[in-house]
């Protein structure tokens, strides 16, 4: 699942692709490199960021997922529901949701969806960072979720664990560690944890220095998750370095 950020605030590429034109040549050089799904997006969720309304929000992305939806498929990285329908109707199959929210509007859309966890919204999410057991809990929220999606007549439904939404480093490796955990549950699972910033604190840590490792230098920590998530069974690994991630999943599939 190829990333295309049409925002001009998000953590790695924000800014890069606002323009309708430069994101549709990049979306176009995504499916080249092997996206069989390319997740569009118009509002930044990266921790802080302040929200946009759903007409911005719809007025950045619908032009490029019309124009992409003839060549692979497309996901809409939203938490409206205004704006879930209004991808859709320009060709998006698939609801990325990161409020976990929407299963109703993706039933009634009859597209999938995926329902990623977060604890709040990206601007509170860093202040609720206390868990008893990290993978239990997001994995029974998620299930509960997925679980009311289906029964509401959602026939297509995805987890995802929210690497970096409203978790510590410590939290993200635990729940990388158990992958397998969310896979045994017989929901198929898609990570996204491409260029986050616990990478930088990684590679920054290895390399003994305290500055974070901005991230478009974070393709060998973001491959070497990709290698460990699709041997752990995960479906769908949501990536900006694309060719990369094929060639990873290639390898271990």
């Amino acid at each position: 699942m190829g990333v295309l950020n049409v925002t001009p605030d998000s953590f790695s590429d924000g800014g890069r692709f606002l323009d309708h034109e430069a994101a549709i040549e990049h979306g176009h050089r995504l499916i080249d490199e092997g996206a069989a799904i390319v997740d569009v997006g118009g509002e930044s969720t990266r921790p802080g960021a302040d929200p946009v309304g759903p007409d911005e929000e719809a007025r950045r992305i619908v032009p490029v997922v019309a124009e992409l939806a003839g060549n692979v498929r497309v996901s809409i990285d939203t938490r409206h529901a205004e704006v879930a329908r209004a991808a859709v109707a320009a060709g998006a199959t698939i609801v990325n949701d990161v409020s976990a929210s929407l299963g109703d509007v993706a039933a009634d859309l009859g597209v999938g969806w995926v329902a990623m966890h977060m604890r709040g919204d990206p601007r509170t999410m860093q202040d609720r960072l206390v868990y008893g057991n990290v993978v239990a809990e997001v994995r029974d929220f998620l299930v509960e979720r997925a679980e009311r999606a289906a029964e509401a007549g959602v026939a297509e439904v995805w987890i995802d664990p929210g690497i970096g939404f409203g978790k510590t480093t410590r939290h993200n490796l635990k729940l990388l560690a158990g992958l397998d955990v969310f896979v045994d549950t017989g929901w198929p699972v898609i990570v996204g944890a491409s260029r986050k910033r616990f990478l930088g604190e990684l590679t920054a840590a290895s390399d003994g220095v305290d500055v974070l490792t901005p991230p478009d230098d974070r393709r060998e920590g973001s491959v070497a998750v990709a290698t460990w998530a699709f041997r752990s069974g995960v479906r769908i690994v949501r990536a900006h370095d694309v060719r990369s991630t094929v060639q990873v999943a290639q390898v271990v599939g």
